[in-house]
């Protein structure tokens, strides 16, 4: 027999693997949209847990077409975002750089846990500075707040960030942006059933771990001198410095990772439809709103997940909702 091959795990592509910051994704890129009128351009939710849906496969060159299929679905947990800033930014050589801003002027009890906004907060006097000077401005972001106290979590404080405005005018989003400021938006607004979107969102931290289970390089014979799970060597004496590319023990997980063109099968507001026997492990029965999301979704149960407009979007458009004929409410601890 031959020697069993066992190329190590991951793309060096991912380097450095270092540990996030937030528990929350950023988003550094903002599609282009080909809608005519402003629309933001993402959403946010809390990962419920997993489930498996039963579902017409409508992709006409699966081998599966029109036939029933069986899929693993992840449920995300998805409450109303409050609007509570509009932010507008201008094109410099060095990038964008923030112009203006407007804070809501009646936040709710939550929003203090985050920050505190000043006692004069004129809107309509920002709001008026920001008009004369339209034409330097670029592109226009909304800052939003979620809504934990709507969901199972135990968590009060909210999570703030940015979503882009896309589509129309400069003018046009502005309009649409003060009518947004104050209000809040549901993911109805913003997705719709069948349709793809990205996903940005902190993986399973892991901790420190060695190269075997980091990389998975193979385990050494027992008498080999020093250690079985390492590396046999480092490499050559020539250059004298260890390279990149061995596989070294570092953290493993809770790194940002973001996935194109997930799929969402169904998006609902009664949580019972989708609750499992005795709820989610480690999350337990969601309460409203929520998205069925097809396949798997990087993190923990509990963990704030973004969904984004596709950077990229398949070309073949699907003109119908996904048609599902069952979905899995069975318990998963077998009770």
């Amino acid at each position: 027999m031959g020697r069993q091959h066992a190329p190590r795990h991951g793309s060096l592509a991912y380097l450095p693997k270092k540990h996030a910051k937030k528990s929350v994704a950023r988003i550094r890129y903002w599609p282009k949209t080909t809608s005519k009128s402003p629309v933001l351009l993402g959403f946010t939710g809390y990962k419920a847990g997993m489930t498996y849906v039963y579902a017409i496969e409508d992709r006409k060159r699966s081998p599966n077409f029109g036939k029933e299929v069986m899929s693993a679905a992840t449920i995300l947990e998805t409450p109303p975002i409050l609007v509570c800033c509009i932010r507008v930014y201008r094109k410099t050589p060095y990038g964008l750089e923030n112009y203006g801003e407007v804070w809501m002027t009646d936040p709710p009890i939550d929003f203090n846990r985050i920050l505190t906004l000043p006692k004069k907060n004129n809107s309509e006097q920002y709001l008026k500075k920001i008009e004369e000077k339209l034409e330097k401005i670029t592109s226009i972001r909304v800052m939003i707040t979620t809504q934990p106290r709507l969901t199972n979590l135990s968590k009060k404080k909210p999570d703030i960030h940015e979503i882009e405005i896309g589509g129309g005018t400069i003018s046009e989003q502005l309009e649409y942006a003060k009518q947004l400021l104050g209000k809040t938006v549901t993911a109805e607004e913003i997705f719709k059933d069948g349709q793809y979107v990205d996903i940005a969102a902190i993986t399973t931290g892991k901790g420190f771990q060695g190269p075997v289970k980091r990389w998975g390089v193979a385990i050494l014979q027992h008498k080999a001198r020093g250690t079985k799970r390492g590396v046999a060597t480092l490499g050559p004496w020539s250059p004298s410095h260890v390279r990149y590319s061995v596989p070294r023990a570092g953290q493993m997980g809770f790194h940002q990772r973001t996935e194109y063109n997930k799929r969402i099968l169904k998006i609902g507001k009664d949580g019972k439809d989708v609750s499992v026997k005795g709820g989610y492990i480690r999350y337990g029965p969601v309460k409203g709103s929520h998205i069925i999301i097809r396949g798997s979704v990087a993190g923990t149960k509990k963990r704030v997940i973004r969904l984004r407009q596709p950077a990229r979007p398949p070309t073949e458009i699907h003109k119908a909702p996904p048609q599902i004929t069952y979905i899995s409410l069975e318990s998963p601890q077998g009770k």
